[in-house]
């Protein structure tokens, strides 16, 4: 599980820490409350430098730069919030939540995108179950698999959804490899129980960052991949009249970042934003928000 394991480095990282603070404090007569501001600050720090790495070489040439620095603040602020605080602390089950109030709207599931779990949903899924929808969010296991073998998972989180809810179909909203995992679902289930499927920052076309991988779920999402491809033929204009895609020029994970879309299927761009960002800015929550009323209309006709 993915969140154990972050909290086993988070350990490690503390008693080592510990350990050369206690030699500087006793040895060195450095003040404890620098160390302990350095505690909170350096991985921070760190992450920003990995962040505008990784950032800049996914940027193409000519692009803005004031932008792009805006995305990276963003984005480490992002991955700082999410690694540290958030998903490490999660249960192996899935969440659910109740709609708040009295009209209950079209239930919503979330899954999250690689190695990652569905602690970067915790800002999205309170706004949703505020507006009054029923929420369930997922961890998708073993991390480095097929992208294929996730299916299963989808499908009992959407029966359980379903009569969670007491209704028959749901909205799926999925970010990164999450838009592919529900792909991947419809090809193997049929869509019948989908009111909407919203994918957020997914590599529908592949991603450039990792050319030569070699993990399973890695290597599908590669640039131009073969099971992409297979993927794309099987799907019918009225599938494709279900999704919804929504990314960011200034993603560092997956680009070209605007190539990133489906046939017939318009993208909602969003601009200053990383790829981590898109489950947390509050611009991108509004805008799923946005989508599921229409949904929700759409079933109450079918």
């Amino acid at each position: 599980m993915l969140a154990a394991t972050l909290r086993r480095l988070l350990f490690w990282q503390t008693i080592a820490y510990a350990v050369v603070s206690l030699w500087l404090v006793w040895g060195l007569n450095w003040q404890v409350w620098w160390l302990l501001a350095a505690y909170l600050v350096l991985p921070l720090l760190m992450l920003f430098v990995w962040t505008a790495k990784i950032t800049l070489h996914a940027r193409p040439s000519g692009e803005s730069g004031w932008v792009w620095w805006r995305a990276i603040v963003g984005e480490s602020w992002a991955i700082y919030r999410l690694l540290i605080w958030t998903m490490p602390w999660v249960r192996a089950q899935a969440t659910s939540s109740p709609a708040l109030g009295q009209s209950q709207r079209l239930p919503v599931l979330l899954i999250h995108g690689y190695c990652c779990n569905y602690g970067v949903w915790r800002d999205m899924a309170k706004r949703l179950q505020a507006l009054g929808h029923p929420v369930l969010a997922i961890n998708l296991e073993p991390l480095f698999c097929s992208i294929d073998d996730f299916a299963p998972q989808v499908e009992k989180a959407v029966a359980q959804l379903r009569v969670m809810s007491g209704q028959q179909r749901v909205a799926l909203v999925g970010h990164s490899m999450g838009g592919l995992v529900i792909r991947a679902w419809m090809r193997a289930y049929g869509d019948a129980q989908v009111a909407i499927a919203v994918s957020l920052g997914s590599p529908h076309q592949g991603t450039r960052i990792t050319p030569h991988a070699k993990l399973p779920n890695a290597r599908q999402m590669v640039w131009a991949s073969d099971w992409l491809q297979d993927l794309q033929n099987h799907e019918s204009p009225e599938r494709g009249a279900l999704l919804r895609i929504a990314l960011t020029e200034q993603d560092a994970i997956v680009f070209p970042q605007t190539a990133q879309t489906l046939p017939g299927v318009d993208a909602q761009v969003f601009r200053g934003i990383g790829h981590l960002q898109l489950c947390t800015d509050a611009r991108v929550i509004a805008w799923v928000a946005a989508q599921l009323p229409s949904a929700e209309q759409q079933k109450a006709l079918g």
